[in-house]
């Protein structure tokens, strides 16, 4: 970023040799299947609540709420009951993307971390389909739905048992030869695995020269570029609006001419939607980078959302009592998919990409840490009042988020640099030239010689 305030970084691409091999390729799968679990989570926990007989054994209250509310649509989910037993079930790993974003081979990072968020992607669709059959079996069909998660629980068990420890795990414990036979591992036999190993093994050496604790050291000065992003990355993925998206979902596919059991289908429908286009970002994330990813989402998002807004203002009203006419219906459909799509192509992926890969090695464990609480936290407090916010602001809601997606696109544009084929080991020179971050860090000399 030398010389451009908001250029794209051209920053130390080394190439070591390393390829895509068998093992990288199994190992990486096995760690990103981590993501199957919290992605049939969401979909369980947001599917049984549409049924009835779920409803009626836990939230009895919820099921006379929904009924009082009827005739105004923006209102009809608007329980804090509800969505507490769907936040509070939400559960993940944080060691999964960091896992990843060791092993891969630098040039093609971006896509093997994308994977866990292409299996929470298939996760969730499968768990829509389960729903989606569950739903016929009366009474005890919501069980099945629950029962069935130890399915994924059961590989993400195996590939626990089976995946290797990482180089750069091992080096911090001392175990440099069975480090380089890890490393050589899934390189391949003509990578310059000594090369490699030794940058790892300069990286480590660094972070054991200081005696503070890893969530001390990225409070200080030099890691201000890292706190910001562990805090702002999973924050901004939240206030995209897509918990909007999805709660209402339902509503609009009901409105469109959907039977009884439309919210099921027409989350089937954004959770295919959303995995075609994570399959999209895992191709292009390592070809294009990841600032155009997240520039082309947050746009389309932005246009997205806007128009949801101005169909259901005109077509709904302000009491949300009108009937939409079917044309506008479909409209909203197509919107809604379109929206699913850019959030799976950009802030849906590298919200796990981007922390996984950009924090050295003496503050990975806490920045990591930090990433995946705040993510979990804003899931919990979003889920907690935007239907009340949906309830009160109306269609002004989708205005709200829209507002939010433009702020994030102008940070990214502002203050995320690209870190393309960039190695975990040379990250350090792309903040240093960065027009605004490079004022807060120290060159490695400097920062070795601090106590």
């Amino acid at each position: 970023m030398a010389g451009g305030g908001f250029a794209v970084a051209d920053g130390p691409s080394v190439d070591y040799g390393g390829r895509v091999t068998f093992s990288v390729v199994v190992t990486c799968l096995m760690a990103a299947s981590g993501g199957l679990i919290f992605g049939y989570d969401i979909g369980i926990s947001g599917g049984v609540t549409a049924m009835e007989s779920f409803l009626s054994a836990f939230f009895p209250g919820v099921l006379r709420r929904m009924a009082a509310a009827r005739r105004d649509q923006y209102c009809v989910y608007d329980s804090h009951a509800l969505t507490a037993f769907t936040s509070c079930s939400r559960k993940l790993s944080a060691a999964a993307p960091v896992y990843l974003a060791e092993t891969a081979p630098p040039k093609w990072r971006g896509a093997f971390t994308t994977g866990f968020q292409l299996f929470l992607s298939i996760g969730n669709l499968a768990a829509n389909l389960v729903n989606y059959g569950t739903s016929r079996i009366p009474t005890w069909g919501w069980r099945l739905s629950l029962g069935l998660a130890a399915a994924p629980a059961a590989v993400i068990l195996a590939g626990a048992l089976l995946i290797p420890d990482t180089p750069s795990s091992l080096l911090v414990r001392g175990r440099a030869e069975e480090a380089r036979a890890a490393l050589r591992r899934v390189r391949g036999p003509k990578a310059d695995v000594d090369a490699e190993l030794e940058d790892v093994s300069r990286a480590v050496e660094a972070a054991r020269a200081h005696e503070q604790g890893a969530f001390r050291r990225i409070l200080r000065r030099e890691h201000r570029h890292h706190l910001a992003m562990a805090v702002a990355i999973p924050l901004f993925q939240q206030l995209t609006g897509v918990l909007v998206i999805a709660f209402f979902s339902p509503v609009l596919f009901q409105t469109a001419g959907f039977r009884r059991d439309g919210a099921l289908m027409g989350a089937v429908i954004l959770g295919a939607v959303n995995l075609g286009s994570t399959l999209a970002s895992a191709f292009t994330v390592d070809r294009c980078g990841r600032r155009p990813l997240l520039l082309t989402g947050g746009l389309v998002m932005i246009v997205c959302q806007v128009g949801v807004a101005w169909i259901m203002g005109s077509q709904i009203g302000r009491d949300g009592e009108e009937a939409m006419a079917r044309p506008y219906s479909l409209a909203v459909l197509a919107l809604t998919c379109v929206f699913s799509a850019a959030f799976g192509w950009s802030w849906g992926p590298l919200t796990w990409v981007i922390p996984g890969e950009i924090f050295p090695v003496e503050i990975r464990s806490a920045g990591q840490g930090i990433s995946v609480a705040v993510n979990l936290g804003a899931t919990f407090l979003l889920t907690q009042t935007f239907l009340s916010m949906l309830c009160a602001l109306k269609y002004a809601t989708f205005i709200y988020y829209a507002a939010w997606v433009a702020v994030m696109t102008a940070f990214v544009v502002a203050f995320l640099p690209e870190t393309k084929g960039v190695p975990l080991e040379a990250m350090g020179a792309v903040w240093e030239r960065h027009w605004y971050w490079g004022r807060f860090v120290q060159p490695p000399a400097k920062i070795a010689q601090d106590p």
